[in-house]
């Protein structure tokens, strides 16, 4: 396949590039796969990644899909309690109000991407080259890009080699700091969040049966979900830099004091502590998602989103089965990269895009004011909302990818 013009070629193997990629060749489609080397399981000493992903069940489905949703092990929550620092009402939301048994699940990432990889191997249709993207040139007809030899060559012996390739879609699946997005010259807006991520993975005195708790704090969310063992749980806690940095110093007992105050103990005390990570939060959406009529922009290159609603994999799943609904419904042979094929999708995933943007930013202001009146609307408005049944239930069929507004994007 080496002189072959590529149907699509998808740039990043991660969770998002490696799940278009297997969607792709599901449909027969002639797929090359660019990332500078196969991703890598890394467990803490508590046995658990400390990156976990919650997914809704429409991205199930979609995982389900291309063969890998039985090949990793998920761990369901089916309550969700959220609460405030300054609050006295709390909003309970159970799968059983939607007539599920789960809200969601709480994923590794690193054995979610493994599993994904594991199934890239075995599809035909997909080719690797294990390398970076040193340049690329969009045209009317085709993409040709400039495969870079990759940094550690015993990393992978790459099914692709360096040199020029050529497809007729290019899809950017490399990140936030994206670098197809930037040698296409998409420009991006950023929305300060001025905060830090601390994650980490915690064994408790209590077991979670299944429940995810997020209290807001005047300084930020702090979120445990779930882990795969009844009496682990992950932590993501998003916080002022000076916070993160000064409790990712602390020692493990005083931390585990300071996070169980922090939930209020909901699932006991904090026993043991593992290893903390902690990384800058930012939101930002790229100008165009089709910036050309051959390139696309899917994942976090399309957009960065808070992690206080735990969205960002379900939002990159859903770009995912937008490209290839899209593709589905096109002729045998027809051209991926047709003039106005990609302008629906463009438009839908950027309103998705703004409106979860908006409404994570509200979010984080409106629990980060400690005025006395904004705490009494916020604690009267939390109070009513758990009463009013109908409207929660919206809210969870809308936060699992099944509702109205989320199919239409």
């Amino acid at each position: 396949m080496a002189d072959a013009v590529y149907d699509v070629a998808v740039v990043g193997g991660g969770l998002i590039g490696a799940a278009v990629a297997l969607g792709l060749a599901a449909q027969d489609r002639r797929v090359l796969l660019i990332e500078p080397r196969r991703p890598a399981v890394v467990r803490g000493s508590l046995g658990m990644d400390l990156r976990t992903l919650a997914l809704s069940p429409a991205s199930r489905a979609l995982l389900d899909s291309v063969g890998v949703w039985g090949r990793v092990e998920a761990t369901p929550y089916r309550r969700m309690e959220v609460w405030e620092e300054r609050g006295t009402r709390a909003m309970n939301f159970d799968a059983a109000m939607a007539g599920r048994e789960e809200l969601g699940w709480i994923v590794e990432n690193g054995p979610l991407v493994e599993a994904l990889w594991s199934t890239v191997d075995r599809q035909h249709g997909i080719r690797v080259h294990h390398g970076r993207l040193a340049d690329l040139s969009a045209g009317a007809d085709e993409v040709v890009l400039t495969l870079a030899a990759a940094a550690d060559a015993a990393a992978a012996a790459p099914a692709v080699a360096a040199g020029p390739a050529r497809a007729r879609l290019l899809i950017a699946a490399d990140g936030a700091a994206s670098a197809v997005r930037q040698m296409l010259g998409v420009a991006v807006r950023s929305y300060d969040v001025g905060q830090m991520a601390l994650a980490t993975v915690v064994r408790t005195e209590r077991p979670h049966e299944d429940t995810a708790y997020q209290r807001f704090l005047l300084d930020g969310p702090v979120a445990l979900l779930p882990g795969r063992e009844r009496h682990l749980s992950s932590v993501v806690w998003s916080q002022s830099p000076a916070e993160a940095e000064r409790r990712r110093g602390l020692d493990d007992e005083a931390f585990a004091a300071e996070l169980g105050r922090a939930v209020q103990r909901r699932l006991g005390a904090v026993e043991a502590v593992d290893r903390r990570l902690t990384f800058p939060l930012r939101q930002h959406i790229a100008e165009r998602f089709n910036p050309h009529p051959r390139a696309l922009l899917v994942g976090d290159a399309a957009r960065v989103v808070h992690p206080l609603a735990g969205q960002g994999a379900n939002l990159g799943l859903e770009d995912v089965r937008g490209v290839l609904e899209v593709l589905d419904g096109l002729a045998p042979g027809a051209d991926p990269g047709s003039p106005g094929l990609w302008r629906a999708f463009d438009r839908r995933r950027g309103a998705r895009a703004r409106m979860m943007v908006g409404l994570m930013g509200a979010l984080r202001q409106a629990y980060a004011a400690g005025d006395p009146l904004t705490q009494w609307l916020r604690n009267t408005g939390v109070g009513l909302l758990d009463g009013l049944v109908p409207l929660k239930r919206q809210i969870m069929v809308e936060a699992m990818g099944l509702g109205p507004v989320s199919r239409r994007a």
